[in-house]
């Protein structure tokens, strides 16, 4: 089965309000279980297995993410992720000759350029799109043409978004991590600022032709509220989530996302 095909465009049904209203994906992001596995070494917990899990609870979607000095997924996770789970696979890469080649062997149903820093402790911002055009574009069409759908992780910024349209990526992933920063820590001024950005950036480059993802920093509260953006149709959530399964288990913190981002959904 050609796993480009599992998104369908079907309409979903709030159950407490009975609404019809245009499908938001759930991908889920298992750096962390194994970033767990890493602490210790040896097999457990598995990713692979949590994506298993995540897809039985509701996910729509895998998302992981191989960093150069693979800090947390390696390369035979990627493999296996390929390999084992029934819904598509979003691979998470650095725009290097490395990945590049991981990619094309691996064959995922999307790849999505994100900027990598060895110092970092997670994503800290989104490609500088405009800055380094001409070194993206030619990992951009090797991917098109390859069928790999590509995605760009990037800022809610109008030059960006019209940039990513120019190179020919079909989609793009805003990083929502300074409205949820600002949200989580109370400063009302800043989160309403980054919002606006991030309602207007959705807008701008669905009228591109973009399809729109959103993702980084969101938990229960923001995943609800952003999912009313009807511009928006896929998250990715990974941190929270493997955190909140550490008390409730995987598949009740995959539900309630589901159903957090269902209510939201009803108002878009």
């Amino acid at each position: 089965m050609d796993r480009r095909l599992s998104y369908s465009p079907v309409l979903r049904i709030c159950e407490p309000c009975n609404a019809r209203f245009s499908p938001l994906r759930l991908g889920v992001n298992v750096d962390h279980v194994a970033t767990l596995r890493n602490a210790r070494g040896g097999r457990n917990p598995d990713p692979v297995r949590a994506a298993l899990l995540a897809i039985e609870a509701g996910a729509d979607g895998i998302t992981a993410h191989l960093r150069e000095d693979r800090r947390h997924i390696r390369d035979e996770d990627m493999a296996r992720l390929k390999a084992e789970i029934s819904k598509p696979l979003n691979f998470e890469m650095a725009a290097t000759d490395d990945m590049m080649r991981i990619s094309l062997a691996t064959r995922p149903h999307a790849v999505c350029l994100v900027p990598e820093r060895r110092q970092e402790v997670t994503t800290e911002g989104g490609l500088d799109v405009v800055g380094q055009h001409n070194a993206l574009a030619p990992y951009i069409a090797r991917l098109n043409d390859a069928g790999i759908r590509v995605s760009l992780f990037i800022a809610a910024d109008p030059a960006q978004i019209e940039m990513a349209a120019r190179l020919r990526a079909p989609v793009i992933e805003i990083h929502t991590g300074a409205w949820c920063d600002a949200v989580v820590d109370g400063h009302t001024e800043k989160a309403d600022a980054e919002w606006k950005r991030i309602v207007a950036g959705a807008k701008l480059a669905k009228d591109a032709g973009l399809e729109v993802h959103a993702g980084h920093g969101l938990d229960y509260a923001t995943a609800e509220t952003i999912a009313a953006l009807p511009d928006i149709m896929e998250l990715n959530i990974g941190y929270y989530m493997i955190g909140e399964a550490l008390f409730v288990g995987l598949a009740e913190t995959v539900r309630s996302m589901r159903a957090a981002m269902d209510r939201g959904r009803s108002r878009a």
